[in-house]
């Protein structure tokens, strides 16, 4: 069985993803103790609410670190929601802007949408040899509750790396959906509230961990 690390820093749907994770099959651990995370086979980083506050919060348990030295070492980390945006270099939200992990080049920004959050199901396109979203049909949504999103993907890899697959969805404009890119995997929706689908992607990302 995986041993799946949810990193507690004070923020992010905990019990949801502990829940999801077991459900389809993972030893699952909530904890914000450092050596646990570096340890684990997997570490999932969730995250709800503004990008400052889970910086902040990431930091005071020394999660950047983890997830730097992790991947340095080729180990998987999934990001969740702003999970997924604080691996970018900055967020700006409210005229304040906040340096993030730097995993990816980018800016977490406002979506240009006349109804935000963008909250509820919402469709999204993989690209043709993604192993996230293997055997999930294309018209399957997933549940969305953002206001703020990567709007334009920077990075290209160099000789010898693969390019990061990038997942697109669009709330009145396109925006960064997921991300497979070796060892670090991010999704903005939430998988552990996406139903079966959800389920089917978090056993598809439970695989590269194996």
């Amino acid at each position: 069985m995986v041993n799946i690390t949810v990193l507690d820093y004070g923020s992010g749907n905990l019990r949801s993803a502990e829940r999801a994770l077991a459900r389809v099959g993972a030893d699952v651990t909530v904890t914000s103790d450092y050596t646990a995370a570096m340890e684990a086979d997997g570490l999932v980083v969730p995250g709800v609410g503004a990008f400052a506050a889970c910086m902040a919060g990431l930091r005071a348990v020394r999660g950047e670190r983890v997830i730097g030295r992790r991947l340095a070492a080729g180990r998987p980390v999934l990001g969740i929601c702003v999970g997924m945006q604080i691996l970018f270099e900055t967020g700006v939200e409210h005229g304040v802007t906040t340096e993030g992990c730097g995993e990816w080049p980018g800016t977490v920004e406002r979506l240009d949408a006349p109804v935000l959050p963008h909250m509820g199901w919402n469709t999204v396109k993989p690209p043709a040899d993604t192993v996230l979203f293997a055997g999930i049909d294309p018209e399957t949504r997933f549940y969305f509750v953002h206001s703020y999103g990567v709007r334009t993907w920077e990075l290209q890899a160099g000789p010898g790396f693969d390019d990061p697959l990038v997942t697109w969805s669009e709330h009145n404009v396109p925006f960064v959906a997921a991300v497979e890119n070796g060892p670090l995997t991010a999704t903005q929706f939430h998988p552990e509230k996406s139903g079966d689908a959800g389920a089917q992607l978090l056993t598809n990302w439970l695989g590269t961990v194996r």
